[in-house]
């Protein structure tokens, strides 16, 4: 996993990220898996407006990477703005637990083992007149974050849904990267999930350091919260809508890297043990120590690609750069809030 720091505004950040790249010999355009096709450029196109009235910073941001890099803003409009609102997408288990004694956050990144060099985790650092919560994010697909915690000590984390529709606005790694820089709480993540326009379908599991926790369901068709109660202090995610209202959304016949299996087996681990839980706990339930949830055969070319565990209120995250079941976590220390 590459470890990268950034510090500037936004524009800074993305031409030092071009640049750099640009003198490795490693252009992004080249790199992307999927096709750059004339549908992702105009959905991309349909998609400007949104970024341009909620969160103009990022589109300063790819304008430097374009300049360092040499190649057209577009283009990388065309391939950030169309992910997971027009497949592939990726396949993750996610949960957060908010009991008397931890506010724990945990996440596993299951994608394709080709793509394992790509993963990074990234720290920015933005001076405080940007209007930007610094952050660590860990990612597969550089400026969108897939999961990741803020200076505020707010914690996001995705799994992406096959959508049942999509429309133009801004998909999932840009709505999680949002809220890291401009939510501090819970409450003000989903205040503004429910006035962002969203293009994907997906699951946020959210987590703060007052121990507010919930999870979002969310599509261009519809959105729902949960949120813990005295006797579930938890809640999880995977790749398929569970909330009444939106469980009819979700397409049949879709491969969703056994899904339902992952989330029942949260589901039954934190059911029983949520209350009492710890931060090495919930390694465990990562690792898949208590039912299915990382135990992929890489030969078949997927994996989980690392896992995060969190405990928000003591300051604590720890990161296995790898399958957990096969890899230790060791904790991180760059980053404190």
């Amino acid at each position: 996993m590459q470890h990268i720091t950034f510090e500037g505004t936004h524009f800074e950040i993305g031409f030092h990220w071009g640049s750099l790249l640009a003198k490795r010999g490693i252009f992004i355009l080249e790199r992307i898996p999927f096709p750059l096709t004339e549908e992702r450029a105009a959905f991309a196109e349909h998609c400007l407006p949104a970024y341009q009235a909620y969160f103009p910073q990022i589109l300063e941001e790819i304008q430097g990477i374009a300049l360092g890099q040499g190649c057209s803003a577009l283009s990388l409009q065309a391939a950030l703005f169309s992910m997971y609102a027009l497949p592939p997408a990726c396949h993750c288990s996610c949960f957060a637990v908010s009991n008397e004694e931890h506010i724990l956050f945990g996440r596993n990144s299951d994608f394709l083992t080709g793509l394992e060099g790509d993963c990074s985790n990234m720290l920015y650092r933005f001076p405080r007149e940007s209007n930007s919560y610094s952050f660590m994010g860990d990612t597969t697909s550089f400026i969108q974050m897939e999961d990741g915690v803020n200076e505020a000590g707010l914690a996001v984390g995705l799994a992406s849904i096959y959508p049942p529709s999509i429309q133009p606005g801004m998909n999932a790694g840009m709505l999680l990267r949002f809220f890291l820089e401009k939510c501090a709480t819970v409450q003000e993540a989903l205040e503004w999930s429910a006035r962002l326009p969203i293009a994907s379908a997906q699951t946020f599991t959210i987590a703060d350091r007052t121990g507010e926790i919930a999870q979002l369901e969310c599509f261009a068709g519809g959105i729902e919260a949960r949120f813990p109660t005295e006797e579930r202090p938890f809640v999880c995610g995977a790749n398929l809508f569970h909330t009444p209202s939106l469980r009819e959304k979700n397409v049949p016949a879709i491969d969703t890297w056994q899904a339902q299996r992952r989330y029942e087996t949260m589901e039954r681990f934190l059911s029983r043990s949520a209350r009492e839980m710890d931060l090495a706990a919930a390694q465990g339930l990562l690792a898949g120590e208590h039912g299915f949830l990382c135990q992929y055969d890489p030969s078949t070319g997927r994996d989980t690609l690392w896992s995060v565990a969190a405990d928000l209120g003591q300051g604590l995250l720890f990161r296995a750069e790898g399958n957990p079941s096969r890899c230790a976590f060791t904790r991180d220390g760059h980053f404190c809030w």
